[in-house]
């Protein structure tokens, strides 16, 4: 049984989880994941796990994120994108690259946004968007994000194209709303591409046709940020069968491999002996 991660491309008009499907035909397996959904429209990294590698997906770094949107101006969707309804239209004011530039740099830091009915948060055990199709609004609690970088990549008369670093969890339709109203108009992406999440960028992922055998990828890349402890035949084969290890280790949590492969993620308890939290195998 093959497994591993894929660095993935997506290309717009596939959700997520169609991508996931495909590569899990491919693979023969229904053991597929995906880190961080893309909407349909987007473009951009996914990573993507596959049978063990999909258990490893859990514990990698995806607290940064970065994009590239296009924002159209005057006009507001009702989910914030080129795929929804519009609801309204407004004048665009005349613009100069010093406005634009200052409101980009007003988004930088924390601030609480609320998640749009579009979005795939679950309510009750029911996505938000399933309920916007529905024709329902329900109350969101907002949650704190923070944007970490700004940019503007170019600009027109009624469109702004941009790049943002930002935390998990963030929406880049809501931050376009956002900019559009801190310029004095509405406004919707008409693109968004996201290039990295964490240290891992676009420009090292495939295409979806051009996945094949070899491209499946050891999950030990998403797991460089972890402390690691090399297992002997011996503490191996306790720790398939999930026996408790005392380890000379300090951290909370420590990745044990083997044979350059990893196995499982044990945790300290509160008396300094690590038990399993999850096998990787």
């Amino acid at each position: 049984m093959q497994s591993g991660i894929l660095f993935l491309d997506k290309e717009a008009g596939l959700t997520s989880r169609k991508v996931d499907n495909t590569i899990g035909r491919y693979f023969h397996t229904q053991k597929v994941g995906h880190l961080g959904t893309l909407d349909p429209f987007a473009t951009g990294l996914l990573i993507i796990g596959v049978n063990a590698g999909n258990k490893a997906l859990r514990f990698a770094r995806d607290e940064e994120k970065e994009y590239e949107a296009t924002l159209k101006l005057g006009v507001a969707t009702d989910t914030g994108d080129l795929t929804g309804a519009i609801q309204e239209e407004q004048p665009v004011p005349a613009l100069s690259q010093s406005q634009i530039e200052t409101a980009l740099s007003s988004l930088l830091g924390k601030q609480i946004q609320i998640p749009p009915m579009t979005s795939a948060i679950k309510v009750d055990g029911v996505a938000l968007y399933k309920l916007a199709h529905q024709g329902k609004e329900i109350e969101r609690h907002g949650r704190e994000i923070e944007v970490y970088e700004s940019q503007l990549l170019g600009y027109d008369a009624s469109t702004i194209s941009f790049r943002v670093k930002v935390s998990k969890g963030a929406y880049i339709r809501t931050l376009g709303e956002e900019l559009a109203r801190r310029l004095g108009t509405i406004g919707h992406l008409v693109a968004l591409r996201r290039t990295a999440i964490g240290p891992f960028r676009v420009e090292n992922a495939q295409k979806l046709d051009e996945i094949d055998e070899n491209s499946l990828q050891n999950p030990l890349q998403i797991l460089s940020h972890m402390e690691r402890f090399e297992l002997d035949e011996t503490t191996y084969q306790k720790a398939l069968n999930g026996v408790k290890l005392s380890l000379p280790s300090a951290a909370q949590e420590v990745l044990l491999i083997y044979r350059n492969q990893a196995i499982a993620v044990y945790e300290k308890d509160g008396e300094g002996v690590y038990h399993s939290l999850r096998g990787l195998f």
